[in-house]
């Protein structure tokens, strides 16, 4: 990308999208076009277009869309569905339109088949049922990646797709009913240390496997596969190792000085047993994760450690 080039981050509130931004301005970037859900809705064809026309942005990163954790993503399923579609679809053809130069679309590892042999390898993509409760945001990314790949098919668009595994970092959600299972147990188990709780709950059996990577690491990611990358299909962005809920509860825990006791709550769901990301793609094309998972959520904690949760 060129130095005075207008970068266009959808999302750019987000903690990915702020992630971005962070890196970019970091590597000598500032020409920065900024418009937040409230003065662009991109679920609107006609909105989207009216922008890029004023706009003209060389480089799109498209990191906007709709997200949550497995309640969120369980109860709101239609509105997960439409709007994702929607976001992508939207920016997608008017990028081709407008004859940008490269686009970057962000996924999730939720693409992947429930039962996919681990670790979880691009050409798995499609090849089984997916895990249910988050299949409608799933279905809506899965559709982004075809997306780019059938622009650059027909258009000859230069349109990649990458997919982080479970992220945070800055800006992330610690809405309880909401969030994703990393913060939402850093603000329980804050939470319980400041409150001298004798104990913690935590969702299901604590034994499904996670992979963690914070944003900064997918920030600097994404910012080398723009610079260097230009091939059909996905990258899988990850760390290649994982943790269960329960040990990741643990390091929270040690972390937070929290020594209460950990307790499980089987009438909540599991999800996905396993979900680790084969990043060897990534390695072979120069890349890989640099902030280890104790480290990264130790400069969360410092960050977050003072927040007026209500």
């Amino acid at each position: 990308m060129e130095k005075d080039a207008r970068i266009y981050v959808a999302g750019h509130r987000g903690m990915v999208g702020s992630a971005l931004i962070r890196k970019m301005k970091a590597e000598g970037y500032s020409n920065f076009i900024f418009r937040n859900s409230g003065d662009l809705d991109l679920r609107s064809q006609q909105a989207v277009r009216d922008f890029f026309s004023l706009e003209k942005p060389d480089y799109v990163f498209l990191a906007a869309a709709k997200v949550g954790g497995i309640h969120a993503n369980n109860v709101y399923r239609a509105e997960f569905l439409y709007d994702n579609l929607m976001i992508e679809s939207n920016v997608i053809h008017t990028a081709y339109e407008h004859k940008v130069k490269k686009l970057l679309f962000l996924g999730s590892s939720c693409i992947y088949p429930k039962m996919a042999p681990q670790p979880l390898k691009e050409d798995y993509l499609l090849t089984g049922p997916l895990e249910d409760t988050n299949e409608p945001y799933a279905i809506a990314k899965i559709a982004g990646i075809k997306l780019c790949d059938a622009y650059r098919a027909q258009y000859g668009c230069n349109f990649i797709s990458v997919m982080p595994t479970n992220l945070f970092g800055p800006n992330d959600n610690y809405d309880l009913h909401g969030s994703h299972v990393l913060p939402a147990l850093l603000r329980k188990i804050i939470t319980a240390k400041n409150q001298n709780a004798d104990s913690v709950e935590i969702w299901g059996s604590g034994k499904p496997l996670r992979e963690f990577l914070h944003v900064d690491d997918l920030a600097n990611a994404c910012y080398y596969l723009m610079e260097t990358y230009n091939e059909p299909g996905l990258v899988n962005i990850g760390t290649g190792t994982d943790i269960s809920i329960m040990d990741l509860a643990k390091m929270i825990s040690k972390i937070v000085g929290f020594e209460g006791e950990i307790k499980n709550d089987p009438s909540k769901p599991d999800g996905t047993p396993r979900k680790l990301m084969d990043v060897s793609k990534l390695a072979a094309v120069g890349w890989k994760a640099q902030i280890p998972l104790e480290q990264g959520i130790q400069m969360v904690y410092d960050e977050v450690k003072d927040s007026d949760w209500k």
